[in-house]
C-alpha cells in the first residue's frame, strides 16, 4: 500500500511525538533499578522495551535512507548488527540511549522536504511503500511498545487515545499477518466505538482476515463483539487479559477465543 495523502505526515507525526512525549515521561526519570523491571512484554524488561524501541529507531532510519536515495531496503545483517549493539548496553543506557535515538528519528522526520517526502518510495515487508506508511508502522510499533511500559507503572494505562485513531484502520492488514488459525470456522461482527468502526473477522485453518463492514443486522446466531477502539487494538496486539480488561460485550463468541486467535507478538 502506497500513501496518497498531500503530506503523509500530517497526521502520524503529531502521535508520534505524543507517544515519545509520553515514552520519555514514564521512562526517563526511572532509577537503575527500576528500569530492571518487568515490562508487559514477555521477558522483557522496561529497559529492553526501550531498547527495542532505540534499536527500532535506527532500523527506521536505514529505510529512511533508502528510500529518499532509490537504493534497497536494508537487510536482516543490517538489522542483526545493530540488535547486537543495543543488547550489549547496560539498561540504564538502554532506556537513555532509546529515548535519544528515539527522538533523533522522529526530528529527522519532521524535518524532511515535503516533496522528498510525497516522492519517497521503499520495498519492503512483501510490497511497496510510501512515506506515510513507514510512520505508520513505527507508531503501531511504538505506540503499543509505549504502553507496555506505561502499563507496568500504572496497571489502569490505556493506548494513548491519538494513536488508537490511526492504528484502528490498520488492523485488517496486521490482523492477516499474525492472527492464528482458528480449528473451526468462526466469524464475529466487531463494532467499536471511540472511534467508531465496523469490522468482520473470519478465522478458520486457513487463516485470519478483517475486513471493514457497513452497518447490518447480526444474523440469527451470529457472533458480535461490541468493545471500545482502544481495546481492539489492545485485543488483535495481544494485549488484552483479564488483568488489563475494557467493558467488553459479547454474543455467541467467548472473548477468550479471540485472544487465541491474537496470542500477541
Amino acid at each position: 500500500m502506497v500513501t496518497t495523502d498531500a503530506d503523509p505526515l500530517e497526521t502520524v507525526l503529531p502521535a508520534l511525538r505524543s507517544s515519545h512525549a509520553r515514552l520519555a515521561a514514564v521512562a526517563g526519570p526511572l532509577t537503575a533499578d527500576e528500569v530492571t523491571d518487568p515490562s508487559y512484554c514477555d521477558e522483557w524488561t522496561i529497559a529492553q522495551v526501550l531498547s527495542h524501541l532505540g534499536s527500532g529507531a535506527e532500523i527506521f532510519d536505514l529505510l529512511l535512507d533508502a528510500g529518499l536515495r532509490g537504493e534497497d531496503a536494508p537487510g536482516p545483517g543490517q538489522y542483526q548488527e545493530i540488535w547486537s549493539r543495543w543488547n550489549g548496553k547496560s539498561p540504564q543506557d538502554q532506556t537513555q540511549d532509546g529515548i535519544a535515538a528515539d527522538g533523533a528519528f522522529l526530528d529527522r522526520l519532521g524535518a524532511l522536504d515535503p516533496a522528498a517526502g510525497e516522492n519517497w518510495r521503499l520495498t519492503f515487508f512483501g510490497g511497496e511503500r510510501g512515506l506515510g506508511d513507514l510512520a505508520q508502522m513505527r507508531l503501531g510499533e511504538h505506540a503499543l511498545h509505549t504502553w507496555d511500559v506505561a502499563v507496568a507503572r500504572d496497571d489502569k494505562a490505556t493506548v494513548a487515545e491519538d494513536a488508537v485513531e490511526l492504528i484502528v484502520d490498520t488492523l485488517p492488514v496486521l490482523a492477516s499477518m499474525i492472527g492464528k488459525p482458528a480449528s473451526e470456522p468462526l466469524r464475529v461482527h466487531v463494532t467499536t466505538y471511540d472511534p467508531e468502526r465496523r469490522f468482520q473477522l473470519d478465522a478458520g485453518p486457513d487463516g485470519v482476515s478483517l475486513s471493514p463492514a457497513a452497518p447490518s443486522p447480526l444474523p440469527p446466531g451470529g457472533a458480535e463483539l461490541r468493545l471500545p477502539a482502544e481495546a481492539f487494538v489492545r485485543l488483535v496486539y495481544g494485549r488484552l487479559d483479564d488483568e488489563h480488561p475494557a467493558p467488553a460485550e459479547t454474543a455467541n463468541v467467548e472473548l477468550g477465543t479471540l485472544r487465541g486467535i491474537f496470542p500477541g507478538f
